[in-house]
């Protein structure tokens, strides 16, 4: 029995030093946080932080009666000030790392411990009209790693219900905090039956590429030792002398042809009972076999080889720009799912923090992040000008709605003009204006001419002869 108890660790041991390495259970923070260190998991996380928030948003308003001008700049300047768009890369960092993060709310209220656990709503509802009746209540806004935070009251007896595996509260080392204000981030949630096993939290990316990371440390340490000893210098000769009397002049001379060699040394040996030969192990295909191990954490993370190594695509007519078309469109998905609902409630605070009351007509949309060439921006500004003088001419818009087109674009080099100030009409349009003055006596005469009437300039006769012409 003793022995079967033995094997039985054995098996335990073994299941789960595999799911470890597997990557299958939560590793934990503090594991997680020495992962972090590593740049191979490193740049995955901060690579898809970075390009969430590269071109991050633009306020704008879906009023056409009120001008909101002066509001969108209030708004503006007022993110800045919290440094909203550096905590939410921080944010998507965080996530990466780990699998949740938090962005704290602070209210002025961190150490009333009774306050930190009542509800401040989502910015834009009754309870918090009621609970921040005056302007200037936001304080700041906090990114907590969630080796800080530990949950707190769920409800695990009823799925049908809102709060399902959803904390009511956190505990901040020892603070408890309601959820409303401290706002979780969670890109990749585990299914229900891990969820309390990773404290809340969802799948990072460090764990999600962790086999793959270390396929790749280790053939790249491989690698290495292969190509630091792929040629190895064979002696043949009679073993037996080297145990006996006087052997170990065998090993010293080894040793020293190992210690001096390179390409001026020289092996002496016995031309009758010794051989010296070379066996060198073929290094073609490790290179290949190298990029393949990385390209697979590429692709467990969906990001393109040129953007996590560096490295351009070899090759014939060879071009990253499809993987970056891709990547993109998934930032842009993940911008949505991920940051929309939290940054909602973020902006709705600071409105109510700047005006007492939340706007509802200024939204928000995150910027494309395609960036076209010098060539294509010329391209689209050519097509969009020739457009608009299709529908002048047409009637559809007027000069000063094409106006205000150019100076609402942003990339547009006439993005400062003032719209109000509309320029004189070509000369060539004066022109034809002028023209049309000056036919117009002509087209008098003529009607003399066809009515048979005396002309302006010419005598009975040529009025009589005027018809029959």
């Amino acid at each position: 029995m003793d022995d079967s108890t033995g094997d039985t660790l054995d098996w335990a041991q073994n299941s789960i030093r595999s799911v470890f390495a597997e990557g299958l259970t939560f590793l934990g923070y503090a594991h997680l946080s020495q992962l972090a260190q590593r740049p191979e998991y490193r740049r995955a996380s901060e690579i898809i932080a970075e390009e969430m928030t590269r071109k991050w948003i633009k306020i704008q308003s879906v009023s056409s009666e009120i001008d909101k001008t002066e509001r969108i700049k209030e708004l503006n300047d007022a993110l800045d000030r919290f440094k909203v768009r550096d905590k939410f890369r921080k944010s998507a960092e965080t996530d990466g790392f780990f699998g949740r993060a938090h962005l704290y709310i602070d209210t002025g209220s961190t150490d009333d411990r009774d306050e930190l656990r009542t509800d401040i709503g989502n910015g834009r509802n009754e309870t918090s009209k009621l609970k921040f009746g005056e302007k200037g209540f936001l304080r700041a806004f906090r990114t907590v790693e969630p080796v800080w935070c530990y949950p707190t009251n769920y409800n695990s007896n009823d799925p049908l219900k809102d709060d399902w595996y959803r904390p009511d509260m956190w505990y901040v080392l020892g603070k408890e905090i309601h959820r409303s204000r401290l706002l979780k981030f969670e890109s990749r949630e585990v299914p229900d039956l891990l969820k309390p096993a990773y404290s809340f939290g969802g799948l990072s990316l460090s764990q999600m590429g962790k086999p793959y990371v270390d396929n790749w440390l280790k053939v790249r340490q491989g690698v290495s030792n292969i190509i630091t000893a792929f040629s190895v210098f064979v002696l043949k000769t009679n073993m037996a002398a080297s145990l006996q009397q006087g052997g170990e002049d065998f090993f010293e001379r080894l040793e020293l042809f190992v210690t001096n060699r390179d390409n001026q040394g020289v092996m002496a040996i016995d031309k009758d009972t010794e051989d010296f030969g070379n066996v060198s192990a073929p290094l073609g295909t490790l290179d290949a076999l190298q990029s393949q191990t990385q390209e697979h954490m590429c692709a467990i993370w969906g990001i393109p080889a040129i953007k996590y190594l560096n490295i351009q695509p070899a090759g014939f007519n060879a071009s990253s720009e499809g993987e970056i078309n891709t990547f993109e469109n998934t930032i842009s998905a993940a911008q949505e799912r991920f940051f929309r609902p939290n940054l909602t409630t973020v902006i709705d605070f600071v409105m109510l923090d700047l005006w007492g009351e939340v706007d509802q007509e200024i939204t928000f949309k995150f910027e494309s992040l395609k960036e076209p060439d010098e060539e294509k921006q010329t391209a689209m500004r050519k097509t969009d000008a020739e457009t608009d003088v299709v529908l002048i001419d047409a009637g559809v818009i007027s000069p000063e709605e094409s106006r205000k087109r150019v100076a609402a674009d942003e990339d547009s080099p006439y993005s400062s003009i003032d719209v109000s100030d509309m320029p004189e009409p070509p000369e060539d349009e004066k022109g034809m204006e002028g023209g049309e003055e000056d036919v117009k006596p002509e087209l008098e005469e003529g009607e003399r001419h066809a009515q048979n009437l005396p002309s302006a300039t010419g005598n009975s006769t040529d009025a009589a002869r005027a018809p029959m012409a």
